[in-house]
């Protein structure tokens, strides 16, 4: 008889992770990535969750079920270890002395899609929810998993997360069109603050001509 992923896995045969990583790294990686907004954190997310799924491999339980649901607790939790580690490394970055300003000239930046602008005020919005409303919308919703699988992954009681997952949805919109109104208020304000073009302004024109002598001003005529 075959054996399972799951025994394979928890015996810690190689190819069995190989396997594990080939099929479900995008999914940590994209989970990874809705939960902290950051592609780089989330390279390094998945890295951890294999290395953490790994030394807990032990404790993969029997049987023929997907083990999405374990990786994505995992990936939470290692999330979860990894803001706090942020936080600890931009306390101690608070402590120094701040360099000195340098001017920003991309202007192209405050010219984003609509769509961009809006995928970015989510995933702000969702960074400002409680961590339980924040893990359980992004494992329900966005990774489709149902109460009682996220649930599991969570270690919570499925009631807990169906009462989050409802919070959730009703803070997040608001908190989006929030963020998505400051950021567009944001690109106005640095459009309407950019300097006209040397030479192009009204004054300088007016300048140009009163430094012009009279004679050739005569001859122009």
């Amino acid at each position: 008889m075959e054996i399972s992923l799951r025994a394979r896995v928890r015996a810690g045969d190689p190819d069995a992770f190989g396997q594990l990583f080939d099929e479900h790294a995008s999914v940590v990686h994209r989970h990874a990535v809705r939960m902290t907004g950051d592609r780089g954190t989330a390279d390094d997310i998945v890295s951890l969750t294999f290395l953490e799924a790994w030394r807990l491999r032990e404790r993969v339980l029997p049987g023929d079920d997907s083990l999405r649901p374990w990786l994505l607790g995992i990936a939470t939790n290692v999330t979860r270890n990894t803001a706090r580690a942020a936080r600890r490394h931009q306390a101690a970055l608070v402590r120094i002395p701040p360099p000195d300003p340098v001017p920003d000239f991309a202007d192209e930046v405050t010219r984003r899609m609509a769509d961009t602008e809006e995928l970015a005020a989510a995933q702000r919005a969702l960074r400002r929810l409680r961590r339980g409303e924040r893990e359980a919308f992004t494992l329900c919703v966005w990774e489709g998993l149902d109460a009682a699988t996220a649930a599991a992954a969570l270690g919570v009681a499925v009631g807990t997360v169906r009462s989050r997952l409802s919070r959730a949805r009703k803070r997040l919109r608001k908190l989006t069109d929030l963020e998505l109104g400051q950021a567009q208020k944001q690109r106005k304000a640095q459009e309407t603050q950019r300097p006209a073009p040397v030479g192009q302004s009204p004054d300088s024109r007016l300048q140009a001509a009163r430094s012009t002598p009279k004679s050739t001003q005569e001859k122009t005529r």
